[in-house]
């Protein structure tokens, strides 16, 4: 089987994807007009009432995860580094252990709105938020221009608009879903863009395993005849031990610490169903990351290497490119406008989180000292959500052109070394303090962002130096332990009483939860337990 010549029609306006995409936004503005009339409260903006349940956010939870990178990227790394580019997929993954045994509940019992609400819940607020909300800011910032500038060159080539036009489109769609519809909308949003990517991922992985008799074992085999055995063998894309390593602890502890993603495990109304939902996330996410290992290995069999990089040099097109191959110019217009949908649902979770650190941790606990009224924190929620969409826009022309990808390595490791060893120390170290907290949140981000600086990806790729001052590529190895060394030197250096004489009820609460704390008939003003949230299908207005 020889692979197909590179006869594409990506780069020309595709009816089909136009369609597909307007079906998609149709839908997705018509959930968020139901939401925005459930959408009364600052707890429904950010939470969604707590009312999801476990099933609902597992899917949600694996389309807040499953970004165009993981579809695009990883795809495109199986069929240019073959067996090597699971890497990534497997360092996604297995983080995911790491957020149901050590994060989900303890968060769900601990916090309201943020990660932040759980490592300040026994600090004092000030230091350690402003300190939080600078780490999840920085996140979001990195995430959210690799998203824009992912999608501006994923539309021009598929749907043939200016970047700009296409950076625009996506920064206001997304705006409307969060600043009216906020978290309920956003979940529906990744509901649906979470079954659109599994279905369409599956669709294509079959139509592949079609042309070798549904047998993955006949496509490996064609791979290795067409590239020889190394292309099932590790250590082609990550050749030092230490590299891979370090890359390794930045994704797989990065997730329990990406902000938009914690943000989730509020959503629903006790923390079994916060247990739950990571079940599903994970079984729903392995799933789709064993069939990104067909697509890589269809596409660098059925077009080739050479015609996937005559596309794009990083093969983020291979995906797209090998569902035109095996179904036509419609079936490109599908995944096209599924990919689209990735960013969408990808982009409005990053910034309803940004949002949260802005309203609930900067605006609420800091300026406001814990004072300000309900129908203020809203208003100052969707003034956050407007101006993280607007500068979300800014900085997606800004870096027109440029190489991202090491951005959301990036994201990862500050998420990695900024986030989880406060989180994880505020959660099971009694010794832990404020300064602590602080030292170890702010070590975390600024060393992250030195290093990758310093690193190879932005001195060699970016800037054309001949080499880096620092050699690796992802900082984790270094960044991680980094921040949890600061933060237990500086805790024991700094002792502070009350952080430890509450630790007790830190414990309490998090194997226990706030509601087993409240009666069984509630004071007056106590709020109800939230209830399941509705398809809009099955809504009644």
């Amino acid at each position: 089987m020889n692979p197909q010549q590179a006869q594409t029609t990506i780069g020309q306006p595709n009816t089909t994807a136009i369609i597909f995409f307007l079906a998609f936004v149709g839908l997705t503005l018509a959930i968020t007009y139901w939401a925005a009339r459930k959408t009364k409260t600052t707890s429904e903006f950010f939470a969604a009432g707590g009312g999801v349940t476990g099933l609902q956010n597992g899917f949600a939870l694996a389309g807040d995860f499953m970004s165009a990178a993981s579809f695009l990227g990883i795809a495109g790394l199986v069929a240019l580094s073959g067996f090597d580019g699971l890497i990534y997929s497997v360092g996604w993954l297995v983080g995911w252990p790491v957020v149901t045994f050590l994060i989900a509940e303890p968060l769900r019992n601990l916090g309201k709105y943020t990660f932040a609400d759980v490592v300040a819940y026994r600090l004092k607020q000030t230091p350690v938020r402003i300190s939080a909300a600078l780490g999840t800011l920085t996140v979001v910032a990195f995430y959210l221009i690799a998203q824009m500038v992912g999608a501006g060159n994923l539309i021009r080539m598929m749907f043939g608009l200016t970047y700009e036009a296409a950076v625009l489109i996506v920064g206001v769609v997304m705006i409307l879903y969060v600043l009216f519809g906020g978290m309920i909308a956003t979940t529906w949003v990744q509901i649906v863009k979470a079954v659109l990517l599994l279905g369409g991922a599956t669709a294509l992985a079959l139509m592949v395993l079609a042309k070798f008799s549904y047998s993955p074992l006949a496509l490996f085999q064609e791979a290795v005849n067409q590239y020889g055995p190394e292309v099932l063998a590790p250590g082609k894309l990550v050749t030092n031990p230490l590299e891979a390593v370090s890359l390794g602890l930045a994704l797989m502890f990065g997730t329990a610490g990406l902000p938009h993603i914690l943000m989730r495990f509020y959503t629903v109304p006790n923390a079994k169903a916060a247990r739950s939902s990571v079940f599903y996330a994970t079984g729903l996410i392995g799933y789709f990351y064993l069939v990104t290992f067909i697509l890589g290995f269809g596409a660098s069999v059925l077009l080739g290497r050479g015609a996937i990089t005559g596309v794009d040099k990083g093969g983020n097109m291979a995906a797209p490119m090998l569902a035109e191959a095996v179904g036509g110019t419609p079936f490109l217009g599908f995944i096209s406008a599924v990919a689209f949908a990735t960013i969408l649902a990808v982009v409005a979770g990053l910034t309803l989180s940004g949002a949260a650190a802005l309203s609930h941790d900067l605006w609420t606990h800091v300026v406001r000292k814990g004072n300000s009224p309900e129908h203020e924190q809203l208003r100052v929620a969707r003034l956050a959500s407007l101006g993280l969409g607007i500068l979300a826009i800014l900085l997606g022309i800004l870096f027109k052109g440029q190489n991202v990808a090491f951005m959301v390595g990036l994201a990862f490791a500050i998420a990695a070394s900024a986030n989880f060893p406060a989180l994880l120390l505020s959660m099971s170290w009694k010794g832990f303090t404020t300064r602590g907290a602080v030292a170890s949140m702010v070590t975390g981000t600024l060393s992250a962002v030195l290093l990758i600086f310093l690193s190879p990806t932005v001195q060699v790729d970016l800037l054309g130096s001949k080499e880096a001052i620092f050699p690796l590529k992802n900082p984790g190895i270094i960044t991680m332990p980094l921040s949890f060394l600061v933060g237990w030197v500086v805790s024991l250096v700094s002792p502070e009483s009350e952080a430890s004489s509450r630790y007790a009820e830190v414990k309490h609460r998090m194997h226990v939860g706030a509601e087993a704390d409240a009666p069984t008939h509630a004071a007056p003003g106590t709020p109800a337990a939230p209830r399941p949230v509705t398809t809009p299908s099955t809504q009644t207005t």
